[in-house]
């Protein structure tokens, strides 16, 4: 446990990523402010003294995990012409289904204010599954260009089937169902043909 006073490096992050562990031990209902500084290994009252509140400390989780994944969908027109079109647009998708994003999507669904918090952000340009879709679309005309899909392939349509479908699973996916990764897989292959 870091001693009174002591400046605890990157706190923001080690909250975060505390809060997702007691999320994958304990459910929703297991994350209290206590507990993410439990886990974390700092005093108490270090949670409060960056976030003024819970809500406030779960959106801002939410967006820093949503940040995350769309700086990961950004690079995806960079690998035009490498690897397989579905294999890219698989794993880039599969990316907001990553380790304990369930888990965090229906923390952010069950509380009022976290969910008017993210929605106000994102309403402010905060990145997102809009920005996912809009590197998706980058990527397949990237794609269609070195003639490796199809000239008449919608990457509109894709992006949104693709981005759309994510969030579907993400937000219905629950600890113990089946991977949600598997039925994406299927689809982008479906829509863009050739191995996952």
């Amino acid at each position: 446990m870091s001693p009174r006073g002591v400046p605890v490096p990157d706190v923001r992050q080690r909250l975060f990523d505390a809060a997702e562990r007691v999320l994958g031990a304990a459910g929703p209902d297991g994350l209290t402010s206590r507990a993410v500084t439990t886990e974390a290994g700092c005093a108490k009252g270090l949670l409060y003294n960056h976030f003024a509140d819970l809500d406030e400390f779960v959106a801002e989780l939410v967006l820093d995990r949503l940040r995350g994944t769309a700086e990961r969908a950004e690079a995806l027109p960079g690998l035009a012409g490498r690897g397989t079109v579905a294999g890219n647009l698989t794993e880039a998708a599969c990316s907001l289904l990553d380790a304990h994003a369930p888990a965090v999507a229906g923390l952010a669904m069950t509380r009022a204010g976290v969910s008017a918090r993210i929605r106000a952000a994102m309403a402010a340009g905060a990145p997102g599954f809009g920005t996912v879709e809009v590197a998706v679309v980058g990527y397949l005309d990237a794609e269609k260009r070195l003639g490796r899909v199809r000239a008449d392939l919608d990457a509109d349509s894709v992006a949104l089937a693709v981005v759309g479908t994510a969030h579907h699973l993400l937000m219905t996916s629950w600890a113990g169902s089946p991977d949600p990764r598997d039925a994406l897989r299927r689809l982008v292959v479906a829509l863009v043909g050739g191995p996952g």
